[in-house]
């Protein structure tokens, strides 16, 4: 509770009067105080930030498209926009990262199902290609002393190659994998809508294309019989795009941070994307 602001500290104390604190999940690096509480016999979660924009996309996703979703995501209780607060209730459950129902098919087969009731259909944008293409071509830019120049010449060349057109957009996650998925019960629910937003539907496989599916075409069968959407021409050419531009904003972000280990993995995300007889 010494995280949070006085101002943050007495709308919560508005809302609940009494609380104690049960644990402890907040992320420094976001700048992200994540608590589960207990209040009035109940437990919830309370997240708050002075700086995250990740608070405002959260509670933008709750009070729009999550309001009348059927997916098992927690359920909002409380919000404060302006102090970059809010409260939803605590769903039980173990994070399927790191634990052995991240290796189980049936779990991937369950995600995919809910990920599908998630993808509420949106606008179509004209710019939405362009703004991705210009902003992964300056974020190249960025990347030039942290990346190999051959690799990094050749995502540049497929950017530059893009011809924007207009795409479908849908409300998607943004950070779809086992690190926001909880199982309990058998039963898969997710988490954590601070990256949500309005993309092509495309965007929520990446991080798995890049990660869980590496090796493992069970799991990406498995995933995709539960997601059951097929991929047409244009969905493919907008994942790639999608692709480039993560693992390209992987190492740039992982370097602003100081985060060794995360830089790197971006810089397999961009080998991987250039050397396609490798996994993924």
């Amino acid at each position: 509770m010494d995280d949070l602001t006085t101002s943050q500290r007495t709308v919560l104390d508005e809302w609940f009067g009494t609380v104690d604190v049960l644990e402890d999940h907040s992320w420094p690096l976001q700048d992200t105080t994540v608590l589960r509480i207990r209040a009035a016999g109940r437990e919830f979660i309370v997240k708050a930030s002075r700086t995250s924009h990740h608070i405002d996309r959260e509670i933008a996703a709750h009070r729009s498209f999550l309001v009348t979703s059927a997916a098992p995501v927690p359920k909002l209780v409380y919000s404060n926009e302006a102090e970059k607060l809010l409260v939803t209730e605590y769903l039980p459950g173990e994070l399927v990262e790191g634990s052995p129902a991240e290796e189980d098919p049936s779990i991937y087969r369950q995600a995919g199902r809910v990920l599908a009731e998630l993808l509420s259909p949106g606008d179509v944008s004209d710019t939405y290609m362009g703004r991705l293409r210009d902003r992964g071509l300056s974020l190249s830019d960025r990347a030039a002393r942290l990346v190999d120049a051959g690799p990094l010449a050749a995502v540049r060349n497929r950017l530059e190659a893009v011809v924007p057109r207009p795409v479908p957009l849908f409300f998607t996650h943004g950070d779809y994998q086992p690190r926001n998925w909880l199982v309990h019960a058998g039963t898969v629910a997710v988490i954590d809508f601070g990256r949500a937003e309005q993309r092509p539907w495309t965007s929520d496989l990446v991080r798995l294309q890049f990660q869980q599916f590496v090796g493992r075409p069970d799991l990406e069968e498995a995933f995709h019989d539960g997601l059951g959407r097929d991929l047409d021409a244009l969905d493919i050419e907008i994942l790639e795009l999608e692709r480039i531009y993560q693992a390209v904003s992987t190492v740039v972000w992982a370097n602003g941070i100081g985060d060794a280990g995360f830089e790197e993995h971006g810089r397999q995300m961009i080998d991987r994307l250039v050397d396609r007889s490798r996994p993924g």
